[in-house]
């Protein structure tokens, strides 16, 4: 029924809106949710079979360990945006456990891996495309990582968020394994730092 509404509105020349969460761990202060040594994280209960997403959306998986270990843990890997990111030992995979009617993942979070380990993921929680907090750009420039996310208020049409934050990380190798940490966070109304 909601999405019956949602077209109607858009055929008579509405605006769709983001939906906001009332706060977001973007809007808090950096904390580290990920820890050296760590399993890649299960992924939540999906929407539909992930078959189902793999065929509608035609995807092709990517190989190597990082994403065999992303699909061990329930989640559909994909290269994110579209190409591999690696540099040196580390590896940065996408994984989802769903697809919106236009192919973009819903229920997603990125995965990085260092020397084959998994050092953590790039978000706290799985995201989805076109809401407040969704990740885009990664730039992968060892020792950092940047990332950018996007910020939606209540007015933004689900195209156009009126801005974006930028979390940057750093890989500490450690003796129990590497782990990705955030340390720097910044916001703009243009997308750049």
């Amino acid at each position: 029924m909601r999405h019956v509404a949602l077209v109607l509105l858009l055929a008579v020349g509405g605006k769709a809106n983001a939906q906001v969460p009332a706060a977001s761990w973007l809007d808090q202060p950096l904390s580290n949710w990920n820890r050296a040594g760590r399993a890649v994280p299960a992924a939540p209960a999906a929407p539909e079979p992930l078959k189902a997403v793999v065929s509608r959306c035609r995807l092709t998986t990517p190989g190597g360990n990082a994403a065999k270990a992303v699909s061990a843990a329930g989640w559909i890997p994909f290269r994110y945006f579209g190409k591999p990111l690696a540099q040196g030992d580390v590896e940065i995979v996408g994984g989802m456990t769903g697809a919106d009617g236009m192919c973009r993942p819903t229920g997603y979070n990125v995965f990085v891996f260092v020397g084959g380990r998994h050092a953590g993921t790039l978000s706290p929680k799985p995201m989805t495309s076109r809401l407040d907090g969704a990740s885009g750009e990664v730039r992968l420039a060892l020792p950092q990582i940047d990332v950018q996310f996007a910020r939606y208020t209540e007015k933004d049409p689900l195209c156009c968020p009126s801005s974006r934050s930028t979390v940057r990380f750093r890989i500490d190798r450690k003796k129990a394994g590497a782990v990705v940490v955030p340390f720097d966070k910044g916001r703009s109304a243009d997308g750049q730092r």
